[in-house]
Order: C-alpha cells, then sequence, then structure tokens
C-alpha cells in the first residue's frame, strides 16, 4: 500500500491486528479491577494489604515473561513472517486466560491453586511479549504512509479492550448477588476473556502476510535479536525511555486505579468502575485524534508535551482524588485525555526507530522492557509506597518518575531527527 488512502482490506489487516492487544488490554484491568478478590481467593491472608501486594506481584510476575516471549516470538516474526506468529500467540494467550478463570481457590488446592495461578499468568505473559509489538509492526508495514493514524486506531481498539473489561465488571456487580461477587465475579471476567480470545483467533486465520516484509523476505535477518542488540543498541534505549510515560500511566490508571479508589481511598466499587470507563472511552476516542495528528506534527513534540503534563498534574489529580474535591468521573476523563498525547504516540516513534528487516524483533525488546519495568510493577511500586509512606498520594512518585523519563528521551530522539537519519536505517522520522 503506497499511497495514503487506505483501502477496505487494509482496514480489515489494521483491526484484525487489533484483536490481540484488546484482549492484551482487557485482560491487564480484568486482574487490576478484581484484585482484591484474586487476592483473597488465591493469596489470603490477615492483612488484607499484604493479600494486595501478593495479587499486584502475580500480575507482575506476567510481565517478567514477556520479554523473553517477545525475544522468541519476534525472532521467528523476523525471521519467517508476522502472520504465524500472531495466530499461535493469541491462541496460547487466549487459552491461559480462560484458565486463570477455572483455578480452584486457595481454600480447594492450597499453595497448588497460587501456583497455578502464577503458571499461567507466566505463560499469559510470555505470549503478550510478540502480541502488541507485532500488531504494531504489521500495521506500520501496511499503512507506511500513514503509520501515525493506524498506530492511533490500533491502541484506540486497544483501549477499548480496558472499556470491555470495566463493563463486564459493571455487569458482574449488577446482575450477581453481592455475596457472590468476591467469588464469581472474577472468574467470569476471565472465562470471557479466553472465549473472546478463541474468537478472535478464529477471525485472525484470514490474515495474510505483512506486504512490506514479503518484499523484503530475502532479506530477513537470519539473527534479528543479536542485529538489533549489536547494530540499534541506542534506538532500543530511546524506546524504552520514550515509552516510560506511557507504560507508567498504563499501569496506574487501567490497573491500579479500581483497586486504590476503592481499597485505599474508600470509594463505592461500582463509582470507581464508572469513573474509569467514562476515563477509558473519552481517551480511546482521543487517541484517534492524537494519531492523525501525529501524520501531521512531530509524534517527538507530542509525546513529550503528554508526558510533562502526566508529571506536573500528578500530585493535583491523587490530591484531588484523596480529599474528594473532584468527581473521580471528571478526574479519570481528564486524565485520559491528558494521556492520549502520549499513547497515541509511542507507537510512531517505536516502530520508526528500526528498519522493516528486524523491526519486530527491537519493538518487541523496547516495548516489553519499557511496559516490564514501568507498566507491570506500577500496582506494587504504588501500593508499597503507599504503605512506606503513609500517603495515600504516594503514586504520583510514580507517574512524575516515569513522566521526566520520557521528557529526557525526547532529547535523544530530536538529535537522531536533526541527524536525518532515514527510517530505513533505524531512525525516527517526523
Amino acid at each position: 500500500m503506497t499511497s495514503d488512502h487506505i483501502t477496505k482490506a487494509g482496514w480489515k489487516v489494521v483491526l484484525l491486528a487489533s484483536l490481540g492487544g484488546t484482549l492484551e488490554f482487557y485482560d491487564f484491568v480484568i486482574f487490576g479491577v478484581f484484585a482484591k478478590d484474586i487476592a483473597d481467593a488465591m493469596f489470603p491472608n490477615t492483612l488484607p494489604l499484604v493479600s494486595l501486594i501478593a495479587s499486584f506481584a502475580t500480575f507482575a510476575v506476567g510481565y517478567l515473561a514477556r520479554p523473553i516471549g517477545g525475544i522468541v516470538l519476534s525472532h521467528f516474526g523476523d525471521r519467517y513472517g508476522r502472520r504465524q506468529v500472531f495466530l499461535v500467540s493469541l491462541f496460547v494467550m487466549s487459552t491461559a486466560t480462560l484458565g486463570m478463570g477455572l483455578v480452584p481457590s486457595f481454600a480447594t488446592w492450597g499453595a497448588a491453586a497460587s501456583l497455578t495461578m502464577v503458571a499461567l499468568r507466566l505463560i499469559q505473559g510470555f505470549c503478550l511479549g510478540g502480541e502488541l509489538p507485532g500488531a504494531l509492526t504489521y500495521v506500520v508495514e501496511t499503512a507506511p504512509r500513514r503509520s501515525g493514524f493506524v498506530c492511533g486506531v490500533v491502541f484506540s481498539c486497544v483501549t477499548l479492550g480496558v472499556a470491555a473489561a470495566t463493563g463486564i465488571s459493571l455487569l458482574v456487580r449488577t446482575w450477581l448477588p453481592p455475596e457472590q461477587v468476591p467469588t464469581l465475579g472474577w472468574r467470569i471476567a476471565f472465562i470471557a476473556g479466553g472465549l473472546g480470545g478463541v474468537l478472535s483467533f478464529v477471525m485472525r486465520r484470514a490474515m495474510e502476510e505483512s506486504p512490506e516484509f514479503l518484499r523484503m523476505k530475502a532479506l530477513a535477518a537470519r539473527h534479528p535479536f543479536q542485529e538489533v542488540l549489536k547494530m540499534h543498541l541506542w534506538p532500543v534505549v530511546l524506546g524504552v525511555t520514550a515509552l516510560a510515560a506511557t507504560a507508567g500511566f498504563n499501569g496506574l490508571f487501567f490497573a491500579h486505579m479500581p483497586a486504590y479508589l476503592s481499597g485505599v481511598l474508600g470509594y463505592d466499587p461500582r463509582q470507581a468502575v464508572v469513573a474509569q470507563t467514562t476515563g477509558v472511552i473519552l481517551h480511546a476516542g482521543a487517541l484517534l485524534g492524537v494519531g492523525w495528528l501525529s501524520d501531521r506534527v512531530s509524534p517527538r513534540l507530542l509525546i513529550a508535551t503528554g508526558a510533562a503534563a502526566l508529571a506536573l498534574l500528578a500530585f493535583p489529580f491523587y490530591s484531588a482524588l484523596a480529599a474528594r474535591t473532584i468527581d473521580p468521573v471528571w478526574a479519570l476523563a481528564l486524565a485520559g485525555l491528558c494521556a492520549s498525547l502520549v499513547n497515541g504516540t509511542f507507537a510512531v516513534v517505536l516502530t520508526r526507530l528500526f528498519p522493516t528487516r528486524v523491526r519486530f524483533s527491537g519493538v518487541a525488546l523496547g516495548f516489553n522492557i519499557a511496559f516490564t519495568v514501568f507498566s507491570g510493577t506500577a500496582p506494587l511500586l504504588a501500593t508499597e509506597l503507599i504503605r512506606e509512606t503513609g500517603m495515600n498520594t504516594a503514586p504520583a512518585f510514580v507517574m512524575i518518575g516515569c513522566g521526566v523519563l520520557t521528557v529526557s528521551s525526547a532529547l535523544g530522539l530530536s538529535r537522531r531527527e536533526r541527524l536525518g537519519t532515514e527510517s530505513t536505517g533505524g531512525a525516527l522520522q517526523s
């Protein structure tokens, strides 16, 4: 596809490529929404905060497997093609998600239940290591001249996975008797996610190979990961730091926020879910506008502006929620709109850092390191900071640190732009 116009077939590819990422964020949020219930069922402790920390630790463990999964899956994706990796990763990931909803509780299986939950989370994380990086690589190679917009579309669809998760949570809390929500609610949510993943797998089988990869297939790298480390290590570093604000925000907003609002600040759980759902829907819509804008304005400037705003507004945001001086619906809506500047541009920034022959590997490495370090640990770190400092606004420290890193990385991205290196050499263009 060489023109600026995206054909009907091209849109089909973009939407199908987004399905796995949608499931990824669905699982991401379901764990956060039901973190307390999962903690009680799988990691019981006499101290509720310790039990919650154990639950978030299991959430973080899945992220430890992501870099390994990204290395393995992207190797095959860069060497043999993107399509098959898509199919295998989505099927295994969906099976693991389904299994998490069916694991017996600690009361039934004892420690084996906890270990099984951790093992399934590891398998899920391994497959997720190649899922969203592969989707971003695929759509950029399908519509290279509209890369900013199609990346915005992917992440908008992915974000709607969050809305689906909070929607399921609302349905569960509405239709189940209150006493059954802690024991059955999270199980229904995981089973629904697993079945949705299987359906996505069936639909994705219709996808064809990336056109840009087919043109470059004869030049495919035999050892893409080693080539990335040897020739593109600085772009990886830039990619990781550029994604710090995105990853940190996603960990706090999507996974930590529901448990934080209800478990720490004492908001009604239903109110917390409604507030997050509103913020997510507005965020998804704003991502389309930011993606369109990033084809016309330097993505580097957009991501730096968004990261600076998140860092500067972190304490006012958490202070207002803690003091109840703002309706959480308004607070989370404004946060979602603000974060669209980083979440709508990080993908195009990252994919333009690497040439086609190693793009999947480079994107997967940078993406998974960033999300493992800054997103997977954010809920756990935020909860620990609250316990250690006694400040219910302590999660703001996490967002400030991530925002500062991303703003700093913009200077490195600026230098690459001034050098004028073309994207075929692995640099970012605006």
